[in-house]
């Protein structure tokens, strides 16, 4: 006949808690269910506080618990009691033998060549010979120790068996000690008193928990007893979204630009052509940007039409700008742009140089010129928007936040994609020290102080600025910007008169970012490797605050 496994029986905390309560007034897991598990006895009580048939304290205390090395010190003694007996047993012994002398009387009883107790007595030997000649229980005569006194107190070993039994240990500065020997630990031990409550009964009642058409039908509503609401529970855990670190720093700069009464540009290409991602920009055709290890470029359809107005762009622009237009009263009439003299200005810098420029003196080629590509930078758009301001000159200031793509390699602190943060300052007589002046107050808005300078090259600003400051993650300087005074062979042929310099800078919002979050490595914020939780708890912050 085949064994028949019956229902395994399931203990019910619950009923067993309210049988107890019969008898006492009041219960201490601790004490009257020291088996039952704290996740388990939680659960019960809480099924019985709803129906308000117990009500419960509860209690944190912190226990002290032996190691598995305190262990055996309480069942053999500890490792300078073990060096002593076995000193004093031989009257001198060796200290080359120690490890390998047998064990004290008090010692558990196995075989003296038992490895792992020749292991075991090793190690006390090591720790044991220093605390004995420590507490002058044993003394060196050569290569050997002598018993200095002919009775010790094993006091390790007693308060331990102390702690063993009371789980504490009173002197703090002791209890340290210990865990820093790796002979006790603390665990949090929560443990609850639970008395009869409002409601209380000896049996679980059954409680209906919805009200049901056919109760109502049928009146049984009258003589249901219904669980009652808890209004003090928990609702789940819900999804929500949370903005991107890099989304909470752009508001963030977005704010500081326009608080100085800055214009924020429209950025809605990402494909550009080559007129106006580079030969605007003095940038000659041959320049190493250009090349395909830098520059990512479209393959369908290649080129783009010459430049052209671009109606939707402009009535953008014009909705961007009518804030700052009426606020400054700078609204003016604008005459209509010279796109084919624009184009015929540009060829002309490059090739046989204008504008008391010599030029680069090569031959232009329009086809280079139309190759579209993935724009490198957002002064893409800050040429077309100088374009725009040169059809009614005046002083102006100019700023965007939006992706731009390079070709390069991957590292801690570069992608292939990231955000470029862009502004442009369009005034009379400017300088470079004004320039400098400004983004001393900029970075430091943005939480990022000191900043250092050093002197670069870019074919389109002369003189030029690399802006540098300094990562307490990393521990070193690292680049946060670039800047400079636009050169003439730009500015003159969009058609803005001389009088007017414009100062631009740019900078990735990755980089404050990192420093702001104390973010290490840059895939870390953005791409496959992000964190979800890193994005939902990261905080707001202040960029201008530490």
């Amino acid at each position: 006949m085949a064994n028949k496994r019956g229902p395994v029986p399931v203990r019910d905390v619950a009923q067993e808690v309210l049988d107890v309560l019969e008898s006492k007034d009041a219960i201490k897991s601790s004490i009257d269910f020291p088996e039952v598990s704290q996740l388990e006895f939680k659960s019960a009580i809480d099924r019985l506080g709803s129906r308000f048939m117990v009500k419960y304290t509860t209690t944190d205390t912190e226990q002290v618990l032996l190691t598995e090395e305190a262990q055996t010190i309480c069942d053999e003694g500890s490792h300078e009691y073990k060096v002593w007996d076995a000193v004093r047993k031989q009257g001198r012994l060796e200290m080359k033998d120690l490890p390998r002398f047998p064990p004290s009387s008090n010692a558990l009883v196995r075989s003296p060549n038992d490895a792992s107790l020749q292991l075991k007595v090793g190690e006390s030997a090591k720790v044991g010979q220093m605390n004995a000649m420590k507490n002058k229980w044993v003394r060196k005569d050569g290569s050997a120790l002598l018993p200095a006194v002919d009775k010790v107190e094993d006091r390790t070993r007693n308060l331990l068996q102390q702690v063993q039994q009371t789980k504490s240990m009173p002197d703090a500065k002791l209890l340290a000690d210990y865990r820093k020997r790796k002979l006790v630990k603390t665990v949090k031990m929560i443990s609850y008193t639970v008395e009869k409550g409002s409601r209380y009964s000896k049996v679980m009642p059954t409680e209906a928990t919805e009200l049901t058409a056919e109760m109502i039908a049928s009146g049984a509503w009258r003589k249901t007893a219904f669980k009652p609401y808890n209004f003090d529970a928990r609702g789940a855990i819900q999804g929500e979204g949370a903005l991107h670190p890099l989304n909470k720093v752009r508001s963030e700069l977005r704010d500081i630009f326009f608080h100085t009464g800055f214009t924020e540009m429209s950025t809605n290409r990402y494909v550009e052509s080559g007129f106006w991602n580079f030969d605007t920009l003095f940038v000659p055709q041959q320049h190493p940007a250009r090349e395909l290890q830098d520059t990512f470029y479209v393959a369908d359809p290649p080129v783009a039409d010459k430049p052209r107005p671009d109606p939707e762009m402009e009535e953008l622009m014009d909705r961007l700008e009518s804030g700052n237009d009426r606020l400054y009263h700078t609204v003016g009439s604008r005459e209509p742009r010279d796109y084919k003299k624009y184009w015929q200005n540009t060829k002309d810098v490059h090739e046989q140089g204008a504008f008391g420029s010599i030029g680069y003196r090569y031959p232009w080629s329009e086809e280079e010129c139309l190759r579209l590509c993935l724009r490198t930078h957002t002064t893409a758009l800050t040429t077309w928007v100088l374009h725009r301001l040169a059809a009614n000159p005046r002083p102006a200031k100019y700023f965007s936040i939006d992706r731009v793509f390079r070709n390069e390699s991957v590292d801690a602190t570069h992608l292939a994609e990231f955000h470029q943060v862009e502004g442009v300052i369009v005034e009379e007589d400017l300088s470079l020290p004004d320039g400098q002046g400004f983004l001393e107050y900029f970075f430091e808005k943005l939480g990022i102080h000191p900043i250092r300078f050093k002197p670069a090259y870019n074919p389109y600003t002369e003189p030029s600025m690399e802006v540098f400051g300094y990562h307490k993650g990393l521990r070193k300087w690292i680049e946060i910007g670039n800047s400079g005074v636009f050169r003439p062979e730009m500015l003159e042929p969009l058609g803005l008169p001389k009088k007017y310099r414009v100062f631009g800078f740019g900078l990735s919002v990755e980089r404050p970012t990192m420093i702001k979050y104390q973010v290490n490595n840059i895939r870390d914020l953005v791409g496959h490797k992000v964190s979800l939780d890193f994005i939902q708890n990261s905080a707001a912050i202040r960029l201008d605050k530490d």
